[in-house]
């Protein structure tokens, strides 16, 4: 009996360890709150602002919920979705921003208070190593990257590993048992091999080849993996998401030839190219209500954002933001100004961008790496004679 409970307490000690893995594997799903908030962040946010207290358009986010009203979360959650409302309701804290940033009016953001929690929470917890960062970073939806395949080999070796754990767990058990049906029978125990580290010392001293042999494969596979990894970190080429409005660049920039600064209007005077506003859209399409493709199907989600009745030519009062989903996405120390390169350097859009006016839904042409972004400028002359912005 003394032996079965003793064989027992060691089984217990293994469940407890597996317990714990599990646990483990919960808490990496709590993490994966930050995770999202990384990607919400840069998506909705990282235009405008960083995660340190540096300044970029707007203030650095740096310990933000230690300095406006509390509860900071509430506050927070109001002034993202629509900071203008606290600053007519004379919400002091509000009002100092909006002067000391010029009155320069932030956007309201197409998000839920979830997803502003997450937002929050990577704020609060933002990786230590940029670099770390960039490794761990969450694709886009829909994105297929290098990355992808270390997080798989990692999942599938953390797998692996659980099921030695459950078979050196079961193994035990068996034989256990066997030894007690032996002793039972009065059948005497084989001589067991001690697999300890004097064992394996011994067994890596007499098979040298096979040894090295294995260093050499792990080590290769290693540096392959790593070099992969790195190499692949933030490339997206192909990526192409599924908008919440399918809009055509091939029938309104190809087959209608519209301009592509009728809609991105701040690409020849802003760093960034904006994403027209659905009232840009209606400048058409109050009076076009059916598309060639879809119909009326797509068009009345503009209609239905902006609140806008086609039957009473009326807007209502609930309009809601347009969650677009952003496509070239460039990492954070990359500087790249859309005026410098259409209006100062002549670039045209396709440049970048790829046939546009023959996609039907857009998607990422070019790897937008810092390799291909230098070799376009050895090959690219820019004009400077005669041109003001080098005065």
């Amino acid at each position: 009996m003394h032996k079965i409970n003793k064989a027992f307490k060691v089984y217990l000690n293994q469940l407890i360890l597996i317990a714990a893995l599990l646990i483990f594997n919960s808490n990496q799903v709590l993490s994966q709150d930050v995770a999202a908030g990384e990607k919400l962040f840069k998506n909705n946010c990282a235009q405008c602002h960083k995660v340190t207290d540096q300044k970029l358009v707007g203030p650095g986010l740096k310990g933000v919920a230690d300095r406006v009203p509390k509860p900071a979360e509430a506050w927070l959650i109001k002034w993202i979705k629509n900071s203008q409302s606290l600053v007519k309701a004379g919400d002091a804290y509000a009002v100092k921003i909006f002067e000391e940033y010029n009155k320069s009016v932030m956007p309201s953001q197409a998000v839920t208070d979830d997803e502003i929690k997450s937002i929050l929470a990577y704020i609060a917890n933002p990786p230590a190593d940029p670099k770390a960062a960039a490794t761990a970073t969450a694709t886009p939806d829909g994105a297929t990257t290098k990355t992808d395949s270390s997080t798989v080999l990692y999942f599938l070796l953390g797998l692996i590993l659980l099921f030695l754990i459950l078979i050196s767990v079961l193994n035990g058990v068996k034989n256990s048992l066997q030894r007690l049906v032996n002793n039972k029978e009065g059948i005497p125990e084989p001589v067991q091999v001690s697999y300890d580290t004097a064992y394996f010392k011994n067994w890596a001293r007499t098979n040298k080849k096979i040894v090295a042999l294995g260093l050499i494969v792990i080590v290769s596979y290693g540096a392959k993996a790593a070099w992969n990894g790195m190499m692949g970190i933030g490339i997206y080429e192909g990526y192409a998401p599924e908008q919440p409005i399918n809009f055509s660049h091939k029938i309104h920039a190809g087959q209608n030839a519209i301009n592509c600064v009728y809609c991105h209007s701040g690409v020849e005077k802003s760093k960034i190219s904006n994403v027209p506003s659905a009232n840009v859209c209606m400048n058409c399409h109050k009076a076009i209500q059916e598309g060639p493709v879809a119909g009326k199907k797509e068009i009345a989600k503009i209609y239905a954002a902006l609140d806008y009745d086609p039957a009473k030519d009326t807007y209502g009062p609930n309009p809601k933001p347009i969650k677009w989903i952003k496509v070239h996405q460039l990492p954070e120390h990359a500087y790249f100004n859309h005026a410098q390169h259409v209006t100062v350097g002549k670039q045209e859009c396709t440049t970048c961008h790829g046939p546009i006016a023959e996609m039907d839904t857009v998607r990422q042409f070019t790897p937008l790496t810092m390799g291909w972004c230098i070799d376009c400028h050895r090959k690219t002359e820019v004009k400077m004679e005669g041109n003001p912005y080098y005065n």
